[in-house]
């Protein structure tokens, strides 16, 4: 058995946990860390800050290119002090705490997947670990969870659901024979991914929609539901991507 299966956990794992302001550790946990973002945690986080999505992207992430696929991926900038602390924590807590992002909801559990083999499918079991660190006090605390619980109160499982079509784009990355993306299937993927208020402008500033057929009723959810038009953008990456012809063109626009 490998470590990892070791420290496999599941829903009804039990522990106990609380952190609160006062506690000794308070926001120890908020610096000197990577925080990976999602396409959900940026929607929430920008218009929270009522800024556009191009607006955060530039004061308040970097982006990370994955080595092997070629894959944009958004990460939070740090401050540049002594800790690396997070530009939206003071020393009274988080000044964005019920739009944080989703690594910040989970801790101190970790989330991850390993895929396995059952006949001739390729399963994706997700599973869960305690991320304990010496300077976390919570573990101490007398409050009993189950990791299903945590997730629900910390409302982990509402950004799973958002964020679970696009995670499936992280598992082919490791899938063997992935070729990597050229330069504007790469602008592409950022954009549809991370930049929400550009894709907007990209669906009803250009020709796309007299390239594609889409029909009215969905284009005015787009037009008024950012949810519906970030999850239309992870549809458009499985398009630009050949995963699934989830789009399907206009007559005579490839002519045109």
């Amino acid at each position: 058995m490998s470590s990892v299966e070791h420290l496999k956990l599941g829903l009804n794992t039990r522990f106990r946990f609380r952190c609160y302001k006062g506690i000794d550790c308070f926001t120890k946990c908020c610096s000197g860390i990577d925080i990976f973002l999602t396409p959900y945690d940026i929607l929430r986080i920008k218009n929270r800050l009522n800024i556009s999505s191009g607006e955060f992207l530039e004061k308040y992430t970097y982006t990370h290119i994955d080595e092997k696929s070629s894959y944009p991926f958004v990460m939070l900038r740090m401050l540049d002090d002594e800790k690396k602390s997070c530009p939206f924590v003071t020393p009274e807590g988080c000044t964005i705490y019920t739009d944080r992002p989703s690594n910040c909801r989970y801790y101190p559990v970790g989330q991850g997947i390993l895929k396995r083999k059952e006949g001739e499918s390729i399963i994706d079991d997700e599973f869960y670990f305690f991320i304990k660190e010496p300077h976390c006090l919570g573990f101490k605390e007398n409050k009993e969870w189950t990791i299903e619980e945590w997730r629900k109160d910390q409302e982990a499982s509402l950004y799973d659901e958002m964020n679970r079509d696009w995670k499936m784009f992280l598992l082919r990355i490791k899938t063997p024979g992935q070729t990597e993306l050229d330069d504007k299937r790469q602008k592409m993927f950022y954009m549809a991914s991370y930049d929400i208020d550009r894709l907007y402008r990209y669906i009803f500033q250009s020709r796309f929609l007299a390239v594609f057929e889409i029909n009215e009723e969905e284009i005015e959810r787009l037009k008024t539901d950012q949810i519906e038009l970030m999850k239309f953008g992870f549809r458009y990456i499985k398009y630009i991507l050949m995963i699934e012809n989830t789009l399907k063109l206009r007559d005579g626009s490839l002519q045109s």
